[in-house]
């Protein structure tokens, strides 16, 4: 199963899906497909299209996920790379009114960058993110909370 998780942004992310929609006409994909849609008003005969998720339910479908496919959001990313999860990332675009800057291009590209996901930079190609994702291992993702609760003790002792 794939899940797609397009966030809580209050913007539609259409080409995102319409990218998964094309790829599983083309038998790119042929796995079931959920899809968290958030504001994105998508209707689809071949996925499972829902608003918003039960966080429990979300979980799980993280959980059972052999591919995420997900916006440039931080949270979804170290949600399923703390999970040993493949992804692939898509970053929402300002100049398509999906975000109100780009900033989701240099969080993507950093963990490309890294190992830890596939960016998928151009849409009307996603069969090729697919492709790779097959192949594709991702880096193992390690906390630094503990660091970092650490430093943070260190300093209010002192």
């Amino acid at each position: 199963m794939i899940l797609v998780t397009l966030g809580t942004q209050d913007k539609e992310f259409v080409r995102l899906l319409n990218a998964v929609e094309k790829a599983i006409l083309e038998k790119e994909i042929t796995d079931d497909v959920i899809v968290q849609a958030g504001f994105t008003n998508f209707k689809s005969q071949n996925m499972k299209v829902f608003d918003y998720i039960d966080i429990d339910l979300f979980n799980k479908y993280v959980d059972e996920a052999s591919l995420i496919i997900t916006h440039g959001g931080v949270g979804t990313i170290m949600n399923a790379l703390s999970k040993g999860k493949k992804i692939i990332g898509a970053a929402r675009l300002a100049k398509y009114g999906e975000h109100h800057n780009d900033h989701q291009i240099e969080i993507l590209e950093n963990f490309d960058e890294n190992g830890y996901l596939i960016y998928a930079k151009e849409l009307d190609d996603f069969g090729k993110y697919i492709k790779n994702i097959k192949t594709f291992t991702p880096k193992q993702y390690k906390s630094n909370t503990e660091n970092m609760i650490n430093l943070i003790r260190n300093y209010i002792n002192k």
